[in-house]
C-alpha cells in the first residue's frame, strides 16, 4: 500500500489546518481607508469640518465652541442643522451639504447635529435663567443701542468701541465685514467661554440684559459696518461721478 512521504504529508496537514486562514500581508477590514461620504464617526467628522474653526471638543477657536451650554439652549436642532448643511451668509461659516456645493451627505450632517448635543449637553450645564431667544422678535433700535453698548460693554471695549487692554475692538471693519447680524447677537448672548467674553448675564454683575437690550446693541454694531470695508479706492459709481 502506497503511503505519502512524510514532510508531502506535514505540508498536507498544514494546508489543511489553516484553510480559511488569511494570507499574510493581505489587509483586514479596518485597513482600508472609507470614502469620505462612508464615514460615520462623529470624531473623525467632526475633526475634519469643524474642529477648525469650532476647536477641539467644541470649546471654541476662530468660531463660537459648540459646547457653550448656553448656545446649545437657544439653537435648536433645525438652526444647527441648517447652518451645518447650507452655512451662514456675511460670515465665515461654509455650507457643508453637497447640495449646496459641501462634501458632506445629509446623514452625516445628521450625525454632525445629533452627537454634538448628545456628547455636549451635560445634565446641569444648561443656564439657570431663561436667555434671550435666539432670533430677535422685534425690530433693533440703534440709538438705544449706543446707550446698552455704554452700559453693558464700553467697560472692555472702550467708549467707542475700539477697544482696551481687557477687550478687542468691535467696531473694525475687517471684524464686522465678516461676522453677520446673527453671529454678534448669538454672541452677545451667549458669550465666548474661550475667549473670556460673558454671557448675557454677566457684563454688569447686578443684573442681565434684557432681550430688546441685546436687540438694540446688535442694531447700534450693525450700524458700525461699512458697506465696502477695506477699500482704498472709490466705487465705479463714485469714480464715474467725479470724472
Amino acid at each position: 500500500m502506497n503511503s505519502f512521504p512524510p514532510t508531502f504529508a506535514a505540508c498536507f496537514a498544514a494546508l489543511f489546518l489553516c484553510a480559511g486562514c488569511r494570507p499574510p500581508g493581505q489587509p483586514t477590514g479596518a485597513d482600508i481607508e472609507l470614502k469620505p461620504q462612508e464615514v460615520r464617526d462623529f470624531a473623525v467628522l467632526y475633526k475634519q469640518n469643524c474642529a477648525g474653526c469650532h476647536g477641539e471638543d467644541g470649546k471654541g477657536n476662530t468660531a463660537l465652541g459648540l459646547a457653550n451650554p448656553v448656545y446649545l439652549a437657544i439653537a435648536g436642532d433645525d438652526v444647527i442643522r441648517r447652518a451645518t448643511a447650507l452655512g451662514i451668509r456675511g460670515s465665515l461659516m461654509p455650507a457643508f451639504d453637497k447640495s449646496a456645493g459641501g462634501t458632506l451627505t445629509d446623514e452625516q450632517i445628521e450625525i454632525l447635529v445629533h452627537e454634538a448635543r448628545a456628547r455636549w449637553t451635560k445634565s446641569g450645564s444648561a443656564p439657570g435663567a431663561s436667555p434671550p431667544p435666539y432670533l430677535a422678535e422685534e425690530p433693533g433700535n440703534a440709538s438705544r443701542g449706543a446707550g446698552v453698548y455704554a452700559t453693558f460693554c464700553a467697560g472692555c471695549h472702550g467708549i467707542d468701541g475700539t477697544g482696551t487692554a481687557k477687550g478687542s475692538s468691535i467696531v473694525d471693519d475687517s471684524f464686522l465685514a465678516l461676522v453677520s447680524d446673527q453671529n454678534l447677537r448669538t454672541t452677545i448672548i451667549a458669550g465666548r467661554p474661550d475667549l473670556g467674553h460673558p454671557d448675557w448675564r454677566h457684563y454688569l454683575p447686578d443684573r442681565a440684559m434684557t432681550p430688546r437690550e441685546v436687540t438694540d446693541v446688535v442694531a447700534w454694531l450693525v450700524a458700525q459696518r461699512k458697506a465696502n470695508p477695506g477699500r482704498p479706492y472709490p466705487s465705479s459709481e463714485s469714480f464715474q461721478q467725479n470724472n
